[in-house]
Formats: structure tokens, sequence, C-alpha cells
């Protein structure tokens, strides 16, 4: 028996210098764990994490410290607790973190200058971020740099430009962070780092780029990295972290199809270890049924998202605009607002202000809607400073949003402008069904201000991107426009503006000099006709489309 163990061993271990992470795993599993040294366990813990056993990595890892503090490593053991505080970090164990991050400093403080004191001062970085001391996290990421390049180390170099890229994007310094973010990434496709560090650098990378509002850079990022995991062993744990950015990717892109398999099997491939990352792809999954007018399916995968820990906004509250509860999306959207539920990221921010504009707008209240679409710019001011370019989502959106609200207070004159450069940006940008929204509205400016050709082919246009992507309602809305005036008669007309500008029944027959059947009755045709079920929805009809 010992003998067949020495040989099993000698297999798991041939394994593992191979990187074949299953078969290391099943492997040293199978062998009498009692027999194992630090080396050995530390070897487990790996093959655990990449088969995604992220618990049994865990106790692997522990053990593997308890040994080589046990043999006086101190190297090995301070990476050990190292990885013990990262792991402990992301499953959300706080304390436990912080004591594992307290033994790593205490095996790697009193060595000599050695490599695995990148990952303490990375630390040290992250920490002074957290606080707001930008000065001193530059300083310890530039640490993290040196010591990465004086003791030869590719992948901990690049996390270093990765750590100050972080600092440097938190700091306001956009563009400059961007720049060393491509130098990490260039380090990956190149093929220069391992493959565990080539993972990491992908996945932060693509964190820090989306937190950025950069599609570009995403689409491009996300392309490299999913090649690189089609090339590795089916059993790598980076897979489900690099598909859920591609899943963002593509329904930005308009390839909602593909997004909603790729969701699918992020999900597989993260819960339940990263339950957190995987609500994303859930929530998109949701914005992609909200447009094709799937409400139910929608609502599902919303309330999914909210489970797993993300609050879906501001995909719910449009979807209660949707559904006619306007009143209810705009305390929905108030609240997310109010509570910072988007983060950090600019662009959860812009999403939540273009929304709150679109809900008020449907709701009439003008004022609210043009605070909205004021801060909107506000931000988009202060993003072209960092960032250094207006050519950005932000921009896009600052401007459909401005443009929209000044279309609602009765100035195509000062609408139409801001639409175009939104759809300028949007078809840059490459994001359709952005593109496609923007398009409605500014046809419904040019029909107001006499134009009725160029609204037609804004309109034909807008038609044809729904239908490609799959969105029925707003495709239904684009077709019921390109039939107007015949689709609504004029008294019609008449009387869907009245009830826009919010007066009741009794009040519009009363104006019109018509019965209040006669009203409901032109209420039940309108429904019928613009596919809507509520007066808050024909509002929003309304304001969308050009009828006030």
């Amino acid at each position: 028996m010992g003998e067949w163990s020495g040989v099993a061993l000698g297999r798991a271990r041939e394994a593992v210098s191979q990187e074949a992470w299953g078969d290391a795993y099943r492997a040293l599993d199978a062998l009498d764990h009692g027999r194992l040294d630090a080396d050995d366990y530390a070897a487990l813990a790996d093959a655990a994490w990449w088969t995604s056993r992220i618990e049994e990595s865990v106790a692997a890892r522990t053990k593997a410290y308890a040994g080589y503090a046990a043999r006086g490593d101190a190297r090995q053991a301070g990476y050990s607790a190292w990885m013990l505080f990262y792991e402990h970090r992301l499953a959300g164990r706080t304390a436990s973190a912080a004591g594992w991050l307290h033994r790593a400093r205490e095996q790697l403080g009193v060595e000599p200058e050695c490599v695995e004191q990148c990952y303490i001062a990375w630390a040290d970085a992250e920490e002074a971020q957290e606080r707001g001391d930008f000065g001193a996290a530059t300083d310890h990421a530039r640490g993290m740099g040196e010591i990465a390049e004086r003791c030869g180390s590719a992948d901990l170099l690049a996390l270093s430009r990765l750590a100050r890229a972080g600092v440097l994007v938190a700091g306001g310094r956009v563009a400059e962070g961007l720049e060393l973010l491509d130098e990490a990434i260039c380090a990956a496709t190149a093929g220069e780092l391992s493959a565990f560090f080539t993972g990491w650098t992908y996945c932060l990378g693509l964190m820090r780029c989306m937190a950025c509002a950069d599609f570009a850079r995403a689409a491009e990022w996300t392309d490299a990295a999913m090649a690189w995991c089609a090339a590795m062993p089916q059993e790598n744990n980076f897979r489900g972290l690099c598909r859920v950015h591609r899943v963002e990717v593509l329904e930005l892109r308009g390839g909602w199809a593909r997004a909603a398999t790729e969701a699918v099997r992020t999900c597989e491939e993260l819960l339940p270890q990263d339950a957190s990352i995987a609500a994303g792809a859930v929530y998109l999954v949701g914005e992609i049924q909200r447009r094709r007018g799937e409400f139910a399916a929608a609502e599902t995968s919303y309330a999914r998202a909210h489970g797993l820990g993300l609050d879906p906004q501001p995909g719910r509250a449009l979807l209660l605009l949707a559904q006619g509860r306007a009143a209810a999306a705009e305390a929905a959207v108030d609240v997310a607002l109010a509570s910072g539920t988007e983060g950090r990221s600019v662009l959860g921010r812009v999403r939540l202000l273009a929304a709150q504009t679109e809900i008020s707008l449907a709701l009439g209240r003008l004022d609210r809607a043009g605070a909205a679409a004021d801060e909107l710019t506000g931000l988009a001011q202060e993003w072209r400073r960092r960032r250094r370019s207006d050519r950005t989502p932000v921009h896009a959106a600052a401007a459909a949003a401005a443009g929209a609200v000044a279309f609602a207070r009765g100035d195509p004159g000062r609408a139409l402008p801001l639409l175009h450069r939104a759809l300028e940006l949007w078809l840059e940008l490459g994001v359709p069904y952005e593109v496609a929204q923007v398009r409605m509205t500014l046809a419904a400016a040019e029909r107001v201000a006499g134009d009725e050709e160029s609204a037609r082919l804004e309109l034909r246009a807008a038609h044809a991107a729904f239908e490609k992507l799959g969105a029925v309602p707003d495709a239904r809305r684009a077709a019921a426009l390109l039939r107007l005036p015949g689709q609504l008669t004029a008294r019609e007309v008449d009387v869907l503006r009245l009830v826009a500008a919010g007066r009741s029944n009794r009040a519009i027959a009363a104006e019109l000099t018509i019965s209040e059947h006669t009203v409901g009755r032109h209420l039940n045709n309108i429904f019928a006709k613009i596919d809507v079920s509520s007066r808050a929805a024909a509002t929003a009809y309304a304001y969308t489309h050009g009828l006030m």
C-alpha cells in the first residue's frame, strides 16, 4: 500500500507540474491526506481552486500554512496566509480575512526582500485607497512594482500595474489608469504571465474597464480573455469570471440571444462560490427579457438577482414603468439613487439618472426630469476631465436625457442638436438599443419641427433595429408611429394629450364637448392601438413620441 501510495503521489505531483488541475485534484484527493506535506497541501489547494471547489481550497491551504509555519518557511507561510486572506475576503468573511492578513504580515515582515512581499504592498495600497489616501496608495503600488522588477516577477509586475490603475481611477485620473490597464492586459495577451496570473489580470482588468464605462476596451479584452479560457483545460475557475464580462458586452452590442445563453453558463460556473458576480449575469437576463416584452420572466430574473445580493435597478423600475406603474417606478429609482446602490461605478449612476429622467417625463414631472438630466450633464463634464474624452457612454446618456427634456418642454430647437449628438455617440459606441431609443425621440422632435421625412427615416431605422434585437414592445411602438396619423385619429390624439396632461375623463369630456362615455371609448381604442393598459403608460407614450 505504501509503495502504491508513493507511485500515486508521484503521478499527482506530475499532474500539478503540468497544471492538469482536474487530474491533480482527483489524484491528490484520493490519497491519505495525513501523509501529504505542506507543498502537497498547497498543490491540492490550487487544484481545488481551479476546479471551483473553493471551500476545499481554503481547507487545504490552511493545512499548507500550518506545515510551512511549522518548518520555518516564512515566505511560503506568508504567501499561504495572504491567499487565505484573499479567499476569505472574496467570500465576505472579513474578520477571518483580517486575521490571515495579519499572519501574512508577521511571516513576511521580518524577511529580507522577496517577491511575496508584493502581496503585502498590494494590501497596503488597497487599504490606503479605501480610506481615500491616494498618495499613500500610489506609493505602496509603486513599491509593489519595484519589488516585482528587482525579483524578476512578470506576474506581480502586471498586478502592480493593475493596483496602480485602480488607485488612479479611484482618484479621478481615469485616462492614466486605463493606460496602465493596457500595459497589464498586454502582458496577459502576449503570453508573458503564468496561467493563474493571466486569469487574474483579465478578471481584474475587465472589472476596472467596465467600471470606467469603456465599452471598446471591454469588447476587445473579453474576446482575448475568452480565447484564453477556450485554450485552457475545461476545469478553469476563471472561465465563469471572464464570461460574466462577455455577457455584459454581448448585451450592450445587441447579441441578446447569445448573451442570455452565456449568462446561464456563467451562473452554472460561478454558483455557489461567487453568487455576487453571478447576480450580475442574472440581472442582465432580466434586462433582455424586459426589452423583449417578457415582463413576467423579467420580474423573476430581477427577484433572483436581488436574492443573490444585487439591487436590480434601474431595470426593475423601468419594468414597473412598462407595466403602467409609473408612481411605483419613480419611488423605486428614487430609493436606489438615495441609497447609492450603484456602488462606485459611474455607469451605474448614469443608468439610474437616465431611468429617473424617463420615468419623470412619463409622469409629466418636468422639473424632476430636468434635475436628473442636469446631474447627468454635470457627470459628463466631470467625466470629460477624468477620461480626457467627451465621446463616452456618459456623454451619450447625458445628451439623450437633456434632449428628451428639452423636447418635453416644447423646445425642439434645443432638443434636436442634443439628440443628434446622442445618436452620433451611441452609434460610435456600437450600442444598438440605445441608438434606436434615441432615434424614437429624435423622430418625435423632427415631426414637431415639421420635418416629417426625417422623422420617418429615423422611425424606420429604429423599427428595423428593434425588430433585429427582438425588442417587441419598442418595435410595435415604432410601427404604430410609422402609421400615424392614420393609427390614431385626430380626436384620439386630442384625448391622449389631455390624459397626458393629467385630466380626468370628466374634464376631458367638458373640454372637448363630448360625453364621458365617448371619452372612455376613445381611451379603449387608444390603449389598443398603442399597446398599453393604463393611463400612466399612455402618458409615457405621449411624452416619448411627441404627441404633447
